[in-house]
């Protein structure tokens, strides 16, 4: 089975199966259809975005409420992320619990995220380019982010600080404790 239980409900690591020769690899990166029944994954993507950032990049956690709310499946095209999520399902069982993972170029490792969790990155190559498909529209009005660097969520960023480049907006956001009245109700 290609799916990897995480733990967290709903919530998933891909595996596919990658056909590799001498003339380079071929892989099923997403099918609807296996996704529903082997995966138990019901999204329909209707969004697919691409970054690319340069290492010691740290992005996030941003999430969207409400309506807006949106579910994930993220993977790296080139490079090297440890991949991050908090769970904000107040009525969850891992409710405020991380979760983190390395996805390479290598490994071909993708993670669905369900709707209801925080996501951002940490970038250990240059030139990373990270590729996600999302099952809800961007909703600038909806969006919201906890801070990556919250002592209370004990995220291991494995880089020197004054090697962390983030956003000016990433470095505002506020910690998971300040944040209850915007989680997400499941």
């Amino acid at each position: 089975m290609p799916f990897i239980e995480t733990g967290f409900e709903g919530m998933k690591i891909y595996e596919a199966k990658v056909f590799e020769d001498s003339r380079g690899y071929f892989m099923e990166s997403y099918n609807k259809a296996l996704f529903a029944n082997e995966g138990d994954i019901d999204a329909i993507f209707v969004q697919d975005n691409r970054s690319m950032s340069h290492k010691g990049v740290v992005r996030g956690l941003h999430f969207q409420i409400g309506e807006a709310a949106q579910a994930k499946l993220v993977s790296v095209i080139h490079g090297e992320v440890i991949d991050v999520v908090v769970d904000c399902r107040k009525t969850s069982a891992t409710f405020g619990q991380s979760y983190a993972i390395v996805l390479n170029a290598q490994n071909k490792r993708q993670l669905f995220i369900p709707r209801g969790f925080a996501h951002g990155f940490i970038v250990m190559q240059d030139h990373t380019e990270f590729s996600y498909k999302c099952d809800n529209f961007y909703s600038k009005e909806n969006e919201r982010g906890i801070s990556i660097l919250d002592p209370f969520l004990d995220i291991d960023i494995p880089l020197p600080k004054d090697e962390i480049i983030m956003s000016d907006k990433d470095r505002e956001l506020t910690n998971f404790g300040e944040a209850q009245d915007f989680l997400y109700f499941r």
